[in-house]
């Protein structure tokens, strides 16, 4: 047999993913892959229910159905402050996931380079990979994440083709403030270098953080390709529906990666999810308090069993320091505390270039219950170490 592309051999499989079929196989709570427990808003259901009895079960629009791309430019415009053609400046995709990988693609040619901030979702990479394009890393400092703007000044030196921002970042938690924003896209109009964002945590941010939407910082609409989902906004991560906005002639080319992708999202659930699209603004009010609410209490569990964190300025995960418990790697203590604590988080040296084996990421998009049972199990940490397990 001939070999598969050697592309392939520089990364694995989603770790977070493994993560969850051992979580599965163990019965543990899952606080590895970001998904909710609960249910998305009933006028997304009850919209659901009607698409299915409705003309919506052949193709739509390759590039979204109208409807939907109409009520995605609108909801663009109240939060963002930006003119969106929804017929020239919208691609809607299988997930935020296909976005990025779509963005990529139609940004680089091979040998061309990539910033990547590390720590990073572990998709980044991949799709930088697959497009035949070179990761150059900045580091993310723990725990504020911040990065050096030296060490920032110098990757755009070596002429990147685009750089990644994850905004709110998964998995650490970090909010770019405006000034930071500001400056990465300074650096991009200076060395000519597309920004790629990453914004499906756009509405689950904690005071006083606020988020920043790049496009609509002056002299962004040349460059910046934002990459955005429904599936955490709404609860939706199993509808795939995604999208990616920017300049015109740039969605014109990424039209065609996604056409030979995936041809297009699922029609019912394009439209089914304008009912979300159309929600008032207590529905962001009332999401933004709930998981206000959640985060405390999962971060109120972790300081009692004894766990460090760095702090979630935004999105749902929290990066905890493991390195105390004495574990070799941070796999290993993956794999303990699905085994013997219940508790289900992804190995932190997933998301990092760097050498770094001392953090597990942890989600709490899970209804109180949920997170009072896990944070039970991880009360009893130190006295299952104790116990020699």
């Amino acid at each position: 047999m001939p070999n598969t592309a050697s592309r392939l051999d520089v990364f694995s499989e989603s770790v977070i993913r493994g993560t969850t079929r051992m979580s599965d196989q163990y019965g543990a709570i899952n606080l590895s892959q970001g998904f909710p427990d609960f249910d998305p808003p009933e006028a997304m259901l009850a919209a659901l229910e009607a698409a299915t009895r409705g003309p919506f079960h052949q193709y739509a629009v390759t590039w979204g159905a109208p409807r939907f791309r109409l009520a995605l430019a609108a909801k663009i415009r109240k939060f963002a402050g930006i003119d969106v053609d929804p017929d020239q400046d919208l691609v809607v995709t299988c997930g935020s996931t296909e976005a990025m990988a779509a963005a990529m693609m139609t940004t680089c040619n091979p040998g061309d380079k990539v910033i990547v901030f590390s720590p990073f979702y572990e998709n980044y990479a991949a799709d930088a990979i697959l497009s035949g394009a070179l990761p150059i890393y900045v580091h993310l400092r723990p725990p504020t994440f911040m990065f050096d703007p030296d060490e920032l000044r110098s990757a755009f030196e070596q002429k990147p083709k685009a750089i990644v921002i994850c905004n709110p970042g998964n998995p650490t938690g970090k909010v770019f403030t405006r000034a930071e924003l500001t400056f990465i896209l300074g650096l991009a109009e200076e060395h000519d270098c597309y920004v790629i964002t990453d914004e499906p945590y756009e509405h689950i941010v904690y005071a006083p953080h606020v988020h920043t939407y790049m496009c609509a910082l002056p002299g962004a609409a040349a460059r910046v390709i934002t990459c955005n989902s429904l599936s955490k906004t709404y609860s939706i991560t199993g509808w795939r529906l995604g999208y990616m906005h920017g300049p015109p002639a740039v969605i014109a080319q990424a039209r065609k990666v996604h056409d030979f992708l995936t041809i297009g999202a699922a029609a019912p659930l394009q439209e089914a999810a304008v009912a979300g699209l159309e929600l008032p603004d207590s529905y962001y009010d009332g999401m933004t308090k709930a998981y206000t609410a959640r985060r405390t209490i999962f971060l109120d569990y972790l300081r009692l069993a004894g766990l460090p964190y760095s702090e979630p300025q935004g999105a749902y995960y929290v990066m905890v320091d493991i390195g105390s418990l004495g574990f070799a790697t941070d796999t290993e203590a993956s794999e303990w505390f699905i085994r013997h604590v219940g508790v289900a988080g992804v190995a932190g040296s997933s998301f990092f270039r760097e050498p770094t084996h001392n953090f597990m990421r942890f989600h709490f998009a899970k209804r109180d219950e949920t997170l009072h049972a896990a944070g039970a199990k991880l009360m009893k940490i130190q006295e299952i170490r104790r116990g020699g397990q």
